[in-house]
């Protein structure tokens, strides 16, 4: 089952960025990242074409209270997105009764390649593991997309298994799907959680 996650009032920072709630602020760098061709089909959806469009996903974030904004300290610009999304339908009744959720990610192109969105990712699942008190993460690219793939191995995550996701233009796209268990990431670190759920492998 996914856990609700409401991040008002939370803040998370990493070495080089603060992760916050969106504001109405933000538009313009929304805007900016999210109307470049080589960013949103990454994830499945198309380019924004608009102010309004932005507009509209930004007052989703906000209202949502799932989707972290990336803010860079250098320049005090946001530069992308986490979302700590709900566990797909398509995990089985075997992990069911277990507190999981999937994160999403999205960062600008002038910034791929300096380790920004790895830093953001692992900043989050701390955050999931030790404030959430999830049992496990899930999280997925497409399987043309070698840099998210490279966020997500680094990351600690474990191949899973490969789905079918649907964009928002109706196409399938073949997705790896990867899971990070609690208890393996408190081991990778020399601890234990008490009372984190075993997840089946």
């Amino acid at each position: 089952m996914h856990v609700h996650v409401d991040i008002r009032g939370v803040r998370l920072e990493t070495e080089r960025l603060i992760l916050r709630p969106w504001t109405f602020t933000d538009l313009d760098d929304l805007n900016r990242y999210a109307t470049d061709r080589d960013v949103g089909p990454m994830a499945g959806w198309q380019p924004h074409q608009s102010l309004t469009e932005s507009k509209i996903i930004l007052m989703s974030f906000i209202n949502g209270r799932r989707t972290l904004a990336l803010e860079y300290k250098e320049t005090g610009q946001v530069i992308g997105s986490i979302g700590i999304e709900p566990m797909p339908k398509h995990m089985g009744i075997s992990f069911f009764h277990l507190r999981g959720n999937e994160i999403g990610y999205v960062l600008a192109k002038d910034m791929w390649g300096k380790g920004l969105m790895t830093e953001a990712v692992q900043r989050v699942i701390k955050y999931c593991f030790d404030e959430l008190k999830l049992d496990l993460l899930l999280c997925g690219h497409f399987v043309h997309n070698g840099r998210s793939a490279r966020v997500i191995q680094k990351s600690g995550f474990e191949f899973l298994k490969i789905v079918e996701y649907e964009t928002q233009e109706g196409m399938i796209e073949p997705t790896k799907l990867y899971i990070l268990r609690a208890n393996d990431y408190y081991a990778a670190q020399g601890e234990n959680r008490e009372n984190a759920e075993w997840v089946p492998r």
